[in-house]
């Protein structure tokens, strides 16, 4: 069976169990799971994360699992990046002849791939822009609509900079096209009743607070990570940085942060909600229907 451009996708709000559902269905598959989780990147970053190791265990064997651990706090990383490893994730995994499952809950990483987001690391200082300022405003409007004949984005030609800048852009994409444009995505999202998701969220949180999640974050200020960078991270990371400062009490830190989460969780759904707004089909599943999931990906590649 050729895989090269096949790709599933479990998206779905935090504490719905998807590690543990597309590892099954990983060993189910003979694949392996590529992570589209902003902050499970960073190295040091477990528990705040939910980086639940022993989920990825099915059957006594480890299912593989990249873009987890590959930065360190201190480092910047962004959603250009990402679709850049993901590029070389996805071949690493088809190359094998495996198939490849885009997995997690950060709706901007997850919509780049899914919906196709072409990205390029563009440098407005180059020779290119000199050449093209030195052009008439209409003829650099006929140069971008020669590129970008189907142009949505008409606020690019309001300015001389801007359709200067979507020229540079739109030249960039030409060269190097996007290679996730000739992926073909199923895509299954996990759900729960919402009451069931905020006890799962408060019940994670208080075995995550025993477990040594503290602990995590002040190992990761002894390491040089800041509490501004902390507080950048958010959620966990900045509620347990301003207990470690003395801005709140612990009660206060637990049920804020939880209240946080929640919230967290119902903006992600609302997220996965405006992705099928604009075209993309969703089969909505509970984590116990791993059945459906396998004849859903049975009919996907075939």
């Amino acid at each position: 069976m050729e895989l090269t451009n096949k790709l599933v996708t479990i998206l779905g709000p935090t504490a719905v169990g998807k590690t543990k559902f597309a590892a099954q269905l990983a060993h189910n598959f003979n694949g392996e799971i590529i992570s589209a989780d902003s902050r499970q990147v960073y190295i040091g970053m477990d528990l705040g994360t939910g980086k639940d190791y022993e989920d990825y265990i099915v059957d006594d064997k480890l299912i593989k699992a990249h873009l987890i651990d590959i930065v360190k706090p201190n480092c910047e990383f962004n959603l250009y990046l990402f679709t850049q490893l993901f590029d070389k994730a996805f071949l690493n995994v088809t190359s094998k002849n495996k198939l490849a499952f885009l997995v997690g809950g950060t709706g901007m990483y997850l919509s780049s791939i899914v919906q196709k987001y072409s990205l390029s690391l563009v440098d407005f200082n180059s020779s290119r822009y000199e050449e093209l300022e030195k052009l008439e405003e209409e003829k650099l409007i006929e140069l971008l609509l020669t590129l970008k004949p189907d142009l949505h984005n008409t606020t690019d030609l309001l300015q001389k900079q801007r359709i200067i800048k979507a020229i540079l852009v739109a030249e960039q994409e030409n060269e190097q096209p996007n290679n996730s444009k000739a992926i073909e995505n199923l895509v299954l999202g996990l759900y729960d009743e919402r009451e069931i998701v905020k006890d799962r969220i408060r019940k994670r949180l208080r075995e995550r607070l025993k477990n040594g999640m503290i602990e995590e974050v002040e190992t990761l200020l002894k390491s040089g990570v800041s509490h501004e960078k902390l507080r950048f991270f958010g959620l966990e990371y900045k509620f347990i940085s301003l207990y470690l400062t003395g801005e709140l009490n612990y009660n206060d830190m637990s049920q804020k942060l939880a209240s946080a989460i929640i919230q967290f969780s119902k903006r992600q759904m609302t997220w996965f909600r405006k992705m099928e707004k604009e075209g993309v089909n969703i089969y909505w599943l509970k984590n116990n229907e791993i059945n459906k999931a396998e004849e859903l990906i049975t009919k996907f590649l075939v």
